[in-house]
């Protein structure tokens, strides 16, 4: 078992749009200088947000399994499959980009949110047919229990369904209540606290981990995560269960494989 870590100072950073949007990334593209490149099928992870409204032009994508959840604000969607839809505050969007889409989005000012990548098996998923949906937030599942309210975003419940082995909540931990969590062997937790503090016990320990800063937890026999909340303020954290390992060649070997048989 261990758990780490990382400050906003680790993570990669970076804008589009002349800096209307920006970007922290608990998990950056390879070469952009975040201390974590990858967590099992979680690949990339990005907190983007706008100050002014922003433009994505159409840009390609190819393979992996992308979604966007906005902690507030509203973006519009375009893509070249015919899609055109507007996505708002708590709600998400999934492109499963198969053998290729072209999107662009048009963000409005003051909106934030996530884009998440995850890596389903490219040996197929590179030849699937493109897709695209979203859900608002009144169709996602929420729990409120002991003063904690726990939203589904992917997992049990909820209307969202990918390839990539992947679970996905959003947590709001009343001021000095706990949330806990059994990761099962050969899993991790993947952290981003979003709003105030919180103690994290893990592997015998309690770990500090505040707003912006992001932790993974590698569970290598069944084990207990407990989130505390400090005493003066509520905590909010996003959290994503992902196998440790990727349990496939990465899309690295997939193309190199690809190469050699010609």
């Amino acid at each position: 078992m261990s758990i780490r870590i990382f400050s906003p100072n680790q993570q990669a950073f970076g804008q589009f749009d002349e800096g209307r949007i920006v970007e922290q990334k608990p998990i950056g593209f390879p070469g952009e200088g975040s201390a974590v490149e990858r967590v099992g099928t979680l690949f990339y992870w990005a907190w983007f947000k706008v100050k002014d409204t922003g433009h994505l032009p159409l840009h390609p994508h190819r393979g992996f399994e992308i979604i966007s959840y906005l902690l507030q604000g509203e973006v519009h969607h375009y893509d070249t499959r015919g899609n055109d839809e507007r996505l708002s505050e708590g709600g998400i969007q999934i492109m499963q980009t198969g053998s290729g889409v072209q999107h662009s989005e048009r963000y409005e000012a003051g909106t934030s949110g996530f884009q998440i990548w995850f890596e389903p098996f490219m040996g197929e998923a590179n030849y699937a047919t493109p897709s695209y949906a979203h859900y608002e937030h009144h169709e996602l599942p929420v729990v409120t229990n002991n003063g904690t309210i726990v939203k589904t975003i992917i997992g049990e419940g909820s209307p969202v369904h990918l390839v990539a082995d992947a679970k996905m909540w959003d947590v709001t931990i009343s001021s000095g209540q706990k949330f806990e969590y059994e990761i099962p062997e050969g899993y991790s937790i993947a952290g981003l606290v979003v709003e105030g503090r919180s103690i994290w016990h893990f592997e015998n320990g309690a770990t500090p981990v505040d707003s912006e800063v992001f932790a993974v937890c590698e569970a290598n026999t069944p084990s207990s995560l407990k989130i505390e909340a400090s005493t003066d303020k509520d905590t909010r954290v996003i959290l994503i269960k992902v196998p440790s390992i990727l349990p496939y060649p990465s899309y690295k070997e997939v193309k190199i494989r690809a190469k050699v048989k010609k």
